[in-house]
């Protein structure tokens, strides 16, 4: 500005204020009020307002209403609407700053009441704003403010006193510091890197980053300082686990869950390096202040440095944290960790862990999608929580695979790790022990139906629902295929059934027709016995029942075993049938399997044997006592003694074949059909392999139970395999009286001859002689006493068996009440059904 328009200012400065004060311009007031009018408005004073002029104006006018002057705030109102509506040549631009200037000439005016005369204040100074400030520097002006307790309390003045204020506090400071506060926020941003700064170092003792001792700074600086460099500790920690490992450990030992958690942990350091450089770059900044000629040096304190570091702080913590509790885990157990510490209430926390989890669990779900979709098990440093081992092909799917329950992630629940275990195995399965390719179709299918894709990345971590509908979708449509291809292709409810006629006996013209051929052989001494001519028998009653228009498939597999041997045994106790069942079959047939149905075949074939000897002792009885008419010519005692003994026989036969058949009958209809039926509904129903499994151990067990074989039955079975012995034995003694009166009846008709053919039997009597035991050698009399001395010895041998029968039987049905299972127990109804041994023997 020119002289010329300065000397204009003027003049228009000394109207305004002569006009104000309406006084001579003479009078001293003028003079004060001109001086300090111009000292106003060569000022520097920089508003802290916002510039509002509506707000100003409401300021001024609540001001006049509090002050009681309420017509004063309404003329006030109705000349700032006039003022303020006024626009275009002639009118005020910045109404805000000529109404801000009035407030402020009228604050001033009542603090310069308060405190002292402005005629003190302002003595004669010259007219420019230059001096003014340098007045105000000088000592006069200092007097103004006071210290109390350290602190410059500073009155409000027109003379602009705030940079005193200012520049006193930073002396102050300079007192209590030795230093600053810039040089302290750069050691603290250099530790948040890992760095030691100038003053701020990391200490190993305690642990942590500390001030040194030797600096003097506020207590409450040195603590603000320690609490900052938390977030440095923090990154160290974080940093290490990184470095070691992406460096020092190999993949074996952290896997590739652990390297995914590792690389998510350093993109987050990355955000934070971002940080600190925007700290680093702000920190250059001045603070801007109320008044220009003010200077902080740095735009960053420790106190906003702290605001900036709050966030970082909470991301860090939870790092340190995860840090800690992954550092000896791996894999599904990592996962399930990390996934803990997610279940927070904070905004932040949560989604800053749903998208680390994000980074960590996508191994993990890759694994998933390749085991549930493919079969395949990419799992190179046994990290998923399914693991295989290897084993034989028929126990691939009870011993291949199993869950690991320590790698089982917390947010997969044990039923879906079971499902995601059964879909990946019976894939397997179906591709080892099936040679079928048709589950790869089935997998797509499932993958639709779920609204997913087969190609990697389609899952991950917050999208269980996907995972689960699709393990359903995928189990669901892979276990119908599996047990399709097990009823279809390899026929397994006939093999069942095949493994019911043959090895159960139910097939019954077949195994009359067995037992008649082989039952010659099978009478020899075991160690005599050929599994060739066994062999051919078993084929001869093939073709001679109705199993010859069996599957030939089915027939093959019909196969003769002989038990091991000891010493004293028969052919009919090696002799057994086996079922020969190869791959896939042989997984529910095993081994184990195959034993046990070994075991109720050895059972059931003493149960047909025991039925059949009863059978051909009736056949040789019942001859035998129609031609019994052929003893009229022995004595009546001999006679009373024959019969009484054949009745003896016939009673016990009749006693044992009621037991039999029904014990038969019981086993054959209420245990075997009864447990088929059950099966075979169960096989209807079944919904993967594992339902088929279960099925066919439940029909085993029932058929076990049932049959007294089972580990609580083992004292009954033991009673009826004696009662078998006893009734065994009864036929050996049956056969030899029945072959003993076949022969007294041959030598009675010898003795009763006539005369004409004495002479021919007395020379048939002389050849017969020499014979050992002959009983014509001794004539009518002694053929009576021989034959009264053999009835005598079998009526004793029969009386000895049927009183250990009668025992052995007591016994064997006094233990049928208190079988736990309840089928045990009704088996003595059907046995005692007319009550005969109840009346007969009180005690059963």
């Amino acid at each position: 500005m020119d002289e010329e328009e300065q000397k204009k200012v003027i003049d228009l400065v000394k109207e305004l204020v002569h006009r104000l004060v309406s006084q001579n311009p003479q009078n001293p007031n003028f003079e004060n009020s001109l001086r300090y009018a111009l000292r106003i408005l060569s000022s520097r004073l920089t508003p802290s307002i916002a510039p509002d002029a509506s707000a100003i104006a409401e300021s001024i006018k609540r001001r006049l209403a509090t002050q009681g002057n309420s017509s004063d705030a309404l003329t006030f109102s109705d000349l700032f609407s006039k003022f303020s509506s006024k626009t275009g040549p002639g009118s005020v631009n910045n109404k805000w700053a000529l109404l801000y200037s009035l407030k402020i000439i009228s604050d001033d005016r009542k603090g310069s009441k308060a405190v002292v005369n402005s005629s003190t204040l302002l003595p004669n100074l010259p007219l420019n704003g230059s001096h003014f400030t340098n007045h105000l520097n000088g000592k006069e002006n200092r007097k103004l403010g006071c210290r109390n307790n350290g602190v410059l309390l500073v009155s409000k003045d027109p003379e602009n006193l705030r940079e005193i204020a200012f520049r006193e506090f930073k002396n102050l400071v300079k007192e209590e510091n030795e230093v600053s506060e810039e040089v302290l926020v750069r050691d603290v941003l250099y530790c948040c890197q890992g760095i030691d700064g100038k003053y701020v170092k990391f200490d190993a003792t305690v642990d942590g980053y500390v001030l040194s001792e030797l600096v003097k700074v506020p207590r409450a600086t040195r603590v603000m300082v320690r609490k900052l460099c938390e977030l440095g500790w923090l990154f160290r920690k974080v940093r290490g686990y990184i470095s070691d490992c992406m460096d020092e450990f190999p993949a074996e030992e952290s896997g590739t869950v652990g390297q995914a958690f590792c690389a998510a942990l350093q993109d987050e350091l990355s955000e934070y390096y971002k940080l600190l450089a925007v700290l680093e770059a702000q920190a250059m900044n001045p603070i801007p202040l109320v008044s220009e000629s003010a200077n902080s040096g740095n735009y960053l304190s420790l106190r906003r440095l702290s605001v900036w570091f709050a966030e970082p702080m909470v991301k860090m913590r939870l790092m340190a944290v995860l840090v800690d509790k992954c550092r000896i885990l791996r894999g599904g157990a990592m996962a399930g960790a990390i996934h803990l510490h997610a279940q927070h209430g904070d905004p932040l926390v949560h989604e800053f862990m749903t998208r680390l989890l994000k980074r960590v669990c996508s191994p993990l779900f890759e694994m998933v999608r390749s085991w549930v979709l493919e079969g395949e098990l990419e799992d190179i440093f046994a990290e998923f929580f399914v693991v295989s081992q290897p084993v034989k092909a028929e126990s691939l799917w009870r011993e291949g695979y199993r869950l690991h329950a320590g790698m089982l992630p917390s947010f997969i629940s044990q039923s879906l790790a079971q499902r995601i275990l059964r879909t990946g195995k019976s894939i397997n399965f179906l591709r080892v022990c099936c040679d079928d390719r048709g589950w790869a179709d089935a997998a797509t299918e499932a993958a639709t139906a779920a609204g997913t894709t087969t190609r990697r990345g389609g899952l991950g971590y917050g999208e269980t629902n996907a995972l689960e509908s699709l393990v359903i979708e995928a189990a669901k449509r892979i276990d119908k295929h599996l047990l399709d291809v097990m009823y279809t292709r390899y026929k397994f409810k006939e093999h069942c059934l095949a493994i019911k006629r043959y090895l159960l006996l139910g097939q019954g013209d077949f195994v009359q027709y067995l037992m008649d051929i082989v039952g010659p052989e099978l009478s020899e001494p075991a160690n005599t016995i050929s599994s060739f001519k066994l062999a051919g028998l078993l084929e001869s009653a093939i073709r001679s029942s109705n199993a010859q228009y069996d599957d030939p498939d089915i027939l093959d597999r019909l196969r003769v075993k002989l038990m091991p041997h000891g010493t004293g045994d028969r052919g009919w106790d090696v002799f057994s049938l086996e079922y020969d069942a190869n791959a896939p079959l042989d997984t529910l047939f095993t081994e184990s399997v195959m034993a046990r149905y070994l075991r109720i075949f050895n059972f059931l074939w003493k149960l047909r044997r025991v039925e059949h000897a009863l059978i051909g002792a009736w056949k040789t009885m019942k001859p035998n006592c129609i031609t019994s008419h052929s003893f009229n010519k022995l004595q009546q005692a001999v006679k009373l003694q024959l019969l009484s003994t054949l009745r003896r026989c016939q009673v016990l036969w009749d006693e044992m074949n009621h037991f039999v058949t029904n014990l038969q009958y019981y086993i054959m209809f209420e245990v075997l059909e009864v447990s088929w039926s059950n099966f075979s509904n169960e096989m209807e129903v079944a919904r993967d392999l594992d339902d088929l499994l279960a099925a066919h151990e439940k029909y085993l067990y029932s058929i076990f139970e049932k049959s007294l074989l089972g580990e609580r039955s083992q004292s009954l079975c033991k009673s009826l395999f004696n009662l078998f012995d006893l009734i065994l034995q009864f036929r050996s003694h049956a056969d030899r009286l029945y072959e003993g009166i076949h022969e007294l009846q041959a030598r009675t008709m010898e003795t009763s001859l006539s005369s004409r053919d004495k002479s021919k039997a007395r020379r048939q009597k002389d050849d017969t002689s020499s014979e050992p035991g002959s009983w014509l050698s001794d004539g009518r009399k002694a053929l009576t006493q021989r034959a009264s001395e053999f009835l005598r010895n079998m009526g004793q041998e029969m009386d000895a068996i049927a009183s250990e029968y009668t025992s052995l039987l007591e016994g064997f049905l006094a233990q049928l009440p208190v079988q736990q299972h309840v089928d045990l127990k009704f088996l003595l109804f059907r046995l005692d059904f007319t009550e005969f041994y109840s009346r007969l023997h009180p005690n059963v």
